[in-house]
């Protein structure tokens, strides 16, 4: 038997038959940053172990602790904008592999492609308006700059790309999520296809499209799940730019969606906290089943639906003690422990949400 898994149905087990005493017990327990709080709902609880990450700030300095993907050799990349060093990798212990980059002022979004065993990171770096994708180990191999130079864009617009996704035949889908609302949508090669969407209040139009990615639940049809945060909510499209659904998560400025296994999770970098208008230091992260429904708000209230709608989310910071503050994307590993990159936290390091 698998020691971890054991471990796990164990938790599970305890929790099923002592849940309000687990929760008051690790709540009292916690420390001023949140360490060691239970946070979640339901099947999707976590314990949070706020010094995971954390490095020697004089060596390894982060600004703001932006996205993270776990390669095929299970290290945890992780993206910032800090150009002593725009890419930390870690092990699944917290431990620090390896450190490079110095040319990404903005380093922002990360997308890792592995195209039939060869690995590829995308970089989004909104303060030098451009994509650059490069080999697992930061090597350069082309970028996509102003969309004008390809005749989609005017000059003047506004390119400010927050987010890239892969999709099935090698194209590249970049969110100008800070810029222009469009998703413009690349050859494999960079060769410029189509661009849709916009900046707008329409359903088919985005107000920050900060993030995007290729949902493969339905491995015969597989979709567009692109954030429009302002809008708190995702948008679903087909792989050729047609607008099919929105899922509306009140209360929720949602980021990048991460999928894994049947389930969506993503950051919440703000609530609707204080006269219902965003918050600052009000994050969360949220989680979604195959249906598209909030089962878990790990360091958020309790998803609730009445009469089918869900009503609204916010940050529940009694139990997060300030560990929380402006989630920015998650990533998740094989044992569906979460690891959280934060925006604006006071230049700390990402902290792990251990499933129990």
């Amino acid at each position: 038997m698998n020691p971890s898994t054991s471990r796990r149905d164990f938790m599970k087990t305890t929790a099923a038959t002592l849940l309000a005493p687990s929760i008051i017990t690790s709540v009292n327990a916690q420390t001023n940053d949140g360490d060691g709080a239970i946070v979640g709902h339901g099947s999707h609880r976590y314990k949070i172990q706020a010094n995971w990450g954390k490095l020697d700030a004089s060596k390894f300095p982060v600004k703001n602790c932006h996205e993270m993907v776990m390669d095929s050799k299970g290290r945890l990349i992780m993206v910032t904008d800090e150009t002593k060093n725009n890419i930390l990798v870690y092990d699944r212990s917290g431990k620090l592999l390896d450190s490079w980059g110095h040319e990404y002022p903005g380093g922002h979004g990360l997308t890792l492609w592995n195209a039939n065993g060869e690995e590829f990171l995308f970089i989004c770096d909104p303060n030098s308006n451009k994509v650059t994708k490069t080999d697992i180990n930061g090597k350069v191999i082309f970028t996509i700059e102003h969309p004008s130079k390809v005749g989609a864009y005017k000059p003047e617009d506004k390119f400010l790309p927050t987010e890239t996704a892969i999709g099935p035949n090698g194209d590249i889908y970049v969110a100008d999520g800070y810029g222009s609302q469009w998703i413009l949508q690349y050859s494999s090669k960079g060769e410029f296809i189509r661009k849709f969407g916009g900046s707008g209040d329409g359903d088919d139009q985005f107000a920050t499209a900060h993030g995007i990615t290729v949902d493969y639940r339905n491995k015969a049809n597989p979709t567009l799940v692109i954030t429009s945060r302002v809008h708190n909510a995702f948008k679903r499209f087909t792989l050729d730019g047609k607008y099919l659904s929105t899922i509306f998560l009140p209360g929720a400025f949602v980021c990048r969606p991460v999928i894994h296994g049947d389930h969506l999770f993503a950051g919440v970098c703000w609530s609707r906290l204080r006269y219902l208008n965003q918050t600052n230091n009000s994050g969360f992260v949220t989680i979604l089943d195959k249906n598209d429904k909030v089962i878990s708000n790990p360091g958020g209230t309790k998803p609730e639906y009445r009469d089918g709608k869900l009503q609204l989310m916010v940050q529940d910071a009694a139990t997060v003690g300030g560990t929380f503050m402006h989630c920015h994307d998650v990533c998740v590993d094989n044992d569906e422990n979460i690891y959280i990159c934060q925006w604006n936290a006071k230049q700390t390091y990402p902290i792990k949400l251990a499933r129990v």
